[in-house]
């Protein structure tokens, strides 16, 4: 009996993990990205794995976002223009801001983020991946009463939902992340999370799909998707590739593949940026632990000797122009919460585009009226955290196999 022959459309960590567990459940992969494996938003990601972490649309802090989204400085920021797809998006996604649509959604990203730790822990040590992989969880740091207040909603929240979350004052930040300067009014300790160099982790895992015969080519573009019983990709190219199965996992930019199929995803690319400082020895103290700054939305992460600063949220259309005040609004935050933040060490600047649907969870499933064609996209800043997950459950519905969570909240059909 062949193979079955499935086409992996998008090379980030979403495409990646998909082909790594389609190939595990012995199908023929081809994947195929505009671009290098793993230079999309998964090049230049915080690297926080922050399994059970609620996801964008928490009523008290979206409300708060909304006040100051034209101000370029604050971590969510609408460039203004003429757009109305995005206003539309942005009516839709306001109204899914609701406790009760936030305990929904946890509902269904709770059981998949106690997955992913699993699968996780089960790859770095199968497939020995060098990726700097430490399961040693993650801080909230607050300056503010209103991000304490928000932090313990959090721990509260993930608490409920069978995650080790731990509410902290202001002086028990301090002690444990000595970096963290005084003054500090409380944050929280996700103690089940883990941080990792996310594009090593893409390009080890890739490579190990590739040594299990999978075929992976950069440069590909693809620019049409093609349904029914023999479904198939076109290129920029100029090449085809027939596949028993298609999978479109190419973030931002599957929108407008999967609206070829009669599939109209509310999907808008959220930009987000990184600054890398390089690690010289003679900053001290050096940053203990990862940290997510609570009011500025900016995680401060040690990664392969060097710190990364990455967070924001921009709306700004389908493209990598980088703002120099996005840029700059990484370390200033930073300079507020930490010591030794010094912008003359930055050795990288970087943006990529992140997938957010509209009602804050992600979009993985078969596309209505395709037999073959599925969608694995809309992961918001969740990606890496999702990415095994994803992968496996995947895996599973293209086998047609049950998967081991519920997929039906997470159907394109759903829209």
């Amino acid at each position: 009996m062949s193979r079955p022959r499935v086409v992996v459309v998008g090379g980030g960590v979403i495409g990646i993990c998909c082909a790594y567990y389609l190939a595990k459940r012995g199908a023929e992969i081809v994947v195929l990205d505009r671009d290098a494996i793993g230079h999309g938003a998964s090049y230049g990601n915080a690297g926080v794995i922050a399994a059970g972490h609620p996801p964008m649309n928490k009523p008290d802090r979206v409300k708060h976002a909304l006040t100051q989204v034209f101000d370029p400085t604050t971590p969510l920021y609408i460039a203004p223009r003429f757009d109305p797809a995005l206003a539309a998006w942005l009516w839709r996604f306001s109204a899914n801001c609701t406790t009760r649509k936030l305990e929904a959604n946890m509902g269904v990203l709770g059981p998949m983020g106690h997955s992913t730790l699993e699968l996780f822990n089960a790859l770095v040590a199968d497939e020995d991946l060098d990726c700097g992989y430490a399961a040693s969880g993650y801080f909230e740091v607050c300056r503010t009463e209103f991000g304490a207040e928000h932090a313990r909603r959090d721990v509260a929240l993930m608490r409920s939902h069978g995650f080790d979350a731990e509410a902290l004052s202001g002086e028990e930040i301090v002690r444990r992340v000595p970096s963290v300067k005084d003054g500090m009014t409380g944050g929280a300790y996700f103690r089940e999370a883990a941080t990792c160099d996310p594009h090593r982790f893409v390009t080890a895992l890739a490579e190990r799909i590739e040594r299990g015969g999978g075929r992976l080519e950069a440069g590909q573009a693809v620019t049409r998707v093609t349904g029914g019983p023999q479904p198939a990709v076109s290129t920029a190219r100029g090449d085809r590739f027939e596949a028993d199965a298609i999978v479109l996992s190419t973030g931002a930019y599957s929108l407008h593949l999967a609206r070829d199929l009669g599939c109209r995803l509310p999907i808008q690319p959220g930009k987000g940026y990184h600054r890398d400082l390089t690690d010289t020895g003679e900053a001290r103290p050096r940053l203990e632990a990862a940290c997510v700054l609570s009011e500025t939305s900016v995680f401060c992460t040690p990664m392969s000797g060097r710190l990364r600063l990455a967070g924001t949220m921009e709306f700004s259309g389908l493209n990598h122009r980088m703002r120099p005040s996005r840029l700059a609004q990484l370390t200033t935050a930073a300079g507020r919460y930490l010591h030794g933040i010094d912008a003359d060490r930055t050795n990288s600047e970087w943006c990529g585009l992140r997938p957010c649907t509209s009602d804050g969870l992600p979009v993985v499933g078969r596309l209505p009226g395709q037999a073959k064609v599925f969608a694995a996209t809309g992961h918001a800043m969740a990606g890496l955290t999702l990415g095994p997950a994803t992968g496996a459950l995947i895996a599973d519905l293209v086998a047609g196999a049950a998967p081991a969570v519920d997929a039906s909240p997470l159907s394109p059909g759903r829209f």
